[in-house]
């Protein structure tokens, strides 16, 4: 495929997404829990929410995305049909 928007094998481009929301909830929670700290001119605690939110709505998008809007077909050009069933072969 092309450059910009093909797939290679062997890099899940569909773990991303899902990975990259769950740091931003990871973020978040450590933020809006465990950071006590006070900074003039933002609440940390808020911005933990708000970090929270969006990653759980990432989360969802891309779950949806990659279980319901996903291409579900079998038949493309990188797939091959299963061998006939053959006996092991000389490994010696």
């Amino acid at each position: 495929m092309n450059r910009l928007g093909g797939r290679g094998r062997g890099y899940p481009h569909r773990s991303v997404p899902i990975g990259t929301s769950l740091v931003l909830i990871a973020a978040g929670a450590i933020l809006h829990y465990a950071v006590t700290a006070h900074v003039s001119g933002i609440d940390i605690q808020t911005v933990g929410t708000i970090l929270m939110i969006v990653g759980i709505l990432g989360l969802i998008l891309s779950l949806l995305y990659t279980f319901a809007w996903s291409d579900r077909s079998r038949h493309s050009a990188d797939y091959e049909p299963p061998t006939q069933r053959q006996p092991p072969r000389d490994r010696y």
